[in-house]
């Protein structure tokens, strides 16, 4: 991975964190949008729950973009993670719609600072973390 990509996607996550349970609620009603039969894999009918998948989705997502600078150490994690969403009812073609949401989240959350560079880092990164994951689950 391109040194300038971590750096472009780890300074524009930098920007996200202050305003972390709106991207993270931005996210889901983008996802939902993207794909409604994606709804019945989050518990979606419990007060709270989905307040607290989202303080699950940025912290996974801190961690990853902050392990960006060691993907020796990243990689077995993302390994791991994507086994676990087999049992979640997750399958390969989801990864492309939950790239989707996480990119129109970013447009949304950065506004003027969601550059096209910005945008190709993102696209980069995330294809590989998703290729990592699917790979080891499927």
């Amino acid at each position: 991975m391109e040194p300038n990509t971590v750096t472009l996607v780890q300074e524009s996550f930098e920007k996200v964190k202050p305003i972390a349970p709106a991207a993270a609620e931005i996210f889901y009603t983008k996802l939902f949008e993207l794909d409604p039969q994606l709804k019945p894999l989050f518990p979606t009918d419990k007060e709270g729950a989905m307040v607290e998948q989202g303080n699950k989705l940025m912290t996974m997502l801190a961690a990853a973009v902050a392990g960006l600078s060691n993907l020796d150490a990243l990689i077995p994690v993302l390994k791991d993670l994507g086994k676990r969403h087999v049992a979640y009812r997750v399958e390969p073609s989801h990864y492309e719609t939950v790239g989707a949401a996480l990119l129109g989240t970013l447009e949304a959350g950065l506004g003027d600072a969601f550059t096209d560079d910005v945008k190709e880092a993102w696209t980069s990164v995330y294809g590989t973390m998703s290729s990592v994951m699917i790979d080891a689950a499927y």
